[in-house]
């Protein structure tokens, strides 16, 4: 060994003096986890660098001692700490004694399901269902179907069959950031569209909703039927336990379709417009920005004349329930058990509820009959068993004109329910009736609504909120189809179930009046956007090259799109026999 620089004599004697390497103690030296001799923790490649270090991680498994529950911290949720995937290889031993280590608890677990029993709607053969003509179009006067006969539509049968719901804890909860990873619901379409039909147009909401045109209050075209008058004891407030039941009054009302419309053809002859329609039909369209649920309307194309007109049996003759809600109803393939809390189940008796409240809170006095110029156009005394309901049908011209040298009108079908005399000056109101309906303000679905029996009167404001807001798309048409018919008076009727298990038996429990402008302000419901929408359908259908074409607008089931068919000849007619086919087959399978 070489002579040592003075002064380091001393260290290099120490150095000298340590054992070999071999003769250490301790692991062995390996380079499998050392990067230029320096060891390291392995790491997955899927590991994100959030922190250097977080001195609170080991607390966030509840093992802190202060009980806190398991959570993600909100700041850092869609962050991992560095090397966390590979923190199991440092955690210690568990031991064997812990796996059949278990606590004692004497607290009771009462897991009760709510309901047990329940109620569902049968259809029965002899029923009296679907709108619109039993013959094809011609002149002269036509048979109608009329509409569900009191209660005998719905069958109102009693289903024994055990119908519980598990408590799932969602007594109405809303959503929040923990329900942002749930699936999208999948609905299924309202019509089955074919691989033939030609698409003409595909228009988004946000497209819909900046469509603009102004336009007069339109002009009465003639009126047929009659009115008796209104019931105002509906209006005062009801005595606890004393509600009034919801009766099934058999009063023979119709929803015909626009092309089977006598008067509409007769209209059409004279060339009194270039669009025509029902209320029912329209308001759908004009609302279409906040409907949710499928529909579709069928548009027939006559020259240079367009028709709006429904199927029969479709989406759009039935109420629907809670449409708008955050949280809507589930249905049967949606993991719902409750077979009376549906979509459909409750669109049925929200239907059942609207036909029959309206023949209930009229006076049916002679007396008090007001006749319009003709007579109902869809009765026929000879065919008919049982009376026509108090309905008033007005044809009101309307002008959506764009320009001056082309005129275009529409004339559209509305309906009245019922008259009242003005308490100030006693002129008589025209009034429109529609019901709400509560059926189980705890169950999945109900959208955070209040008990209406202990709230309906002492906080209405709030009650009629909820309801705007889980029923936004109904409300509008309402408010709408009033409008078009020039209705002083919009009456919303308040029915509940007797019992939430059953859905056949129902109680009146408040009648309140609006005037529909004021109800439209309240809903920030813009006309001109409506009339922008029918102005901007009918346009794409009449720049089609055939004089003589048939069209769908259907709503996406699952989007919030409008699209637009041209459909042959002759395809819609084979759906509908097909509908009719698989109604037979059902039928013949109950039997």
């Amino acid at each position: 060994m070489t002579n040592p620089t003075p002064g380091l004599s001393g260290l290099v004697d120490l150095i000298d003096s340590l054992p070999d390497l071999g003769a250490t103690w301790g692991p062995v030296v390996t380079t499998e986890t050392t990067l230029n001799g320096v060891p390291y923790a392995p790491y997955s490649k899927g590991d994100k660098l959030g922190r250097m270090a977080d001195w609170t991680a080991d607390s966030k498994d509840g093992r802190d001692g202060r009980g806190g529950r398991q959570q993600y911290n909100r700041n850092f949720r869609d962050q991992q700490i560095y090397g966390a995937g590979s923190t199991s290889i440092f955690a210690p031993p568990v031991a064997e004694d812990e796996s059949s280590f278990s606590v004692v608890s004497n607290v009771k677990d009462t897991g009760k399901t709510r309901f047990g029993r329940g109620a569902v709607f049968t259809r029965g053969r002899g029923q009296r269902g679907g709108a619109g003509a039993q013959a094809g179009r011609g002149g002269g006067r036509q048979t109608f179907q009329r509409t569900g006969r009191g209660g005998q539509q719905y069958g109102g049968g009693y289903d024994g069959g055990r119908g519980g719901r598990q408590n799932t804890g969602a007594r109405g909860r809303r959503f929040g950031w923990k329900d942002y990873d749930k699936p999208q619901r999948n609905r299924d379409a309202s019509i089955n569209i074919k691989g033939d039909w030609k698409l003409i147009e595909e228009i988004d909401y946000n497209r819909l909703s900046k469509l603009n045109l102004e336009t007069d209050e339109g002009e009465d075209v003639d009126d047929y039927g009659f009115l008796y008058a209104y019931d105002r004891s509906y209006d005062k407030p009801v005595v606890k336990n004393a509600e009034r039941r919801l009766t099934a009054i058999d009063r023979a009302a119709y929803n015909v379709t626009t092309s089977s419309d006598p008067v509409i053809q007769e209209l059409a002859e004279k060339d009194e417009a270039t669009i025509f329609a029902t209320d029912n039909i329209l308001s759908m369209l004009m609302c279409a920005p906040r409907s949710v649920s499928p529909w579709d309307i069928v548009i027939s194309r006559q020259g240079n004349k367009v028709f709006f007109d429904k199927r029969d049996n479709a989406a759009l003759d039935l109420v629907t329930v809670n449409e708008n809600a955050a949280d809507a109803p589930l249905d049967a393939s949606e993991g719902s058990k409750d077979g009376i809390n549906q979509p459909h189940a409750l669109a049925e008796e929200a239907t059942f509820i609207n036909h029959n409240f309206a023949n209930q809170v009229v006076v049916e006095n002679e007396s008090e009959k007001v006749n319009m110029a003709h007579e109902n156009p869809f009765y026929n005394a000879s065919e008919e068993n049982v009376p026509p309901a108090s309905k008033a049908y007005k044809y009101r011209r309307f002008d959506l004109s764009t320009s001056e040298e082309e005129s275009v009108f529409l004339v559209v079908r509305t309906e009245i329910d019922a008259v009242q005399k003005n308490a100030t000056d006693g002129k008589n109101q025209l009034v429109t009736v529609h019901a709400l309906n509560e059926w189980d303000s705890k169950a999945q679905g109900a959208g955070g609504a209040l008990d209406w029996r202990t709230k309906l009167a002492s906080q209405r404001g709030a009650v009629v909120a909820t309801e705007m807001k889980n029923n936004s798309c109904k409300l509008a048409r309402w408010t709408v189809q009033s409008i078009l018919a020039k209705a002083d008076v919009m009456k919303l009727g308040f029915v509940s179930r007797v019992n939430p298990k059953i859905n056949d038996k129902h109680v009146i429990l408040g009648v309140v009046g609006w005037k529909p402008k004021d109800f439209a302000n309240q809903m920030n419901l813009q006309l001109s956007n409506g009339w922008g929408i029918v102005r901007t359908i009918a346009d794409m259908c009449l720049k089609s090259e055939s004089e003589d074409a048939k069209f769908v607008l259907v709503k996406d089931p699952n989007k919030n799109i409008l699209r637009l068919y041209e459909v042959p000849a002759g395809s819609l007619d084979e759906e509908a026999e097909e509908l009719d086919q698989v109604e037979e087959d059902g039928e013949e399978a109950e039997e």
